[in-house]
């Protein structure tokens, strides 16, 4: 397993880099070392919050103390604790279902994929809701799970022109991921789909109703 690169990043931050394409297993690896790190500094004065993603954790930290050379020290003795078997996501329970329409006002980018994946409308449908997916991360916005590894029939490149609106609930793919829109926003995103299923609440403890490592699963709505 090849050591993490760890560099400082401004003056008040850490950033772990881990090599090679971010997949499936590698994606496990930056979600451990947060862990790995939270427990490490736990208590500690001028520590912030450590952020996974892909593959690559950012670590904020007081610039005076414990500032970043100490951190950097400290980064490094975590991140040489990793094991090969922090490549493997954690047992989760029952895959999250989320109902989704597909298509329509719902998914008005439904038939531009097909249309690009050489595929039905029907066949994207049934593609994309054929298996769990893994929450990766979260990032782009407050609940935001990027979900994979999408089904390779359905990869296809960000819309050349994103939107300025998003509804909320919105099902979207691009790339390797598919993810929902937890609130209206911006998006460059395919949309195929849309939930009723509200994935943000912050009155609700903890907001996010996805978290890193979950499983999701989505659920056609017939009619």
């Amino acid at each position: 397993m090849t050591a993490p690169t760890i560099v400082p990043f401004g003056d008040g931050a850490v950033l772990v880099n881990f090599a090679g394409e971010a997949t499936l297993e590698s994606a496990a690896r930056p979600q451990a070392l947060a862990r790995r790190i939270r427990a490490a500094v736990a208590g500690r004065a001028g520590w912030g919050a450590a952020v996974p993603a892909a593959a690559s954790v950012l670590v904020h930290v007081d610039p005076v103390d414990p500032g970043v050379l100490t951190a950097l020290d400290v980064l490094a003795e975590v991140a040489a604790t990793l094991k090969p078997d922090d490549d493997r996501w954690p047992e989760s329970g029952p895959p999250i279902e989320i109902p989704v329409r597909y298509g329509g006002d719902d998914g008005p980018d439904l038939a531009v994929v097909a249309v690009m994946t050489g595929l039905s409308s029907d066949d994207v449908v049934e593609r994309h809701a054929s298996a769990p997916y893994r929450v990766l991360f979260l990032g782009f916005a407050p609940g935001y799970g990027y979900l994979g590894p999408l089904p390779n029939a359905l990869v296809v490149p960000r819309r050349s022109q994103p939107r300025v609106r998003v509804p909320a609930g919105s099902v979207a793919i691009a790339g390797p991921h598919t993810a929902v829109y937890p609130a209206e926003s911006p998006g460059g995103w395919h949309l195929i789909g849309r939930t009723r299923r509200r994935l943000w609440d912050p009155r609700r403890d903890p907001p996010a109703a996805l978290q890193p490592g979950d499983l999701v699963r989505f659920v056609p709505e017939l009619g």
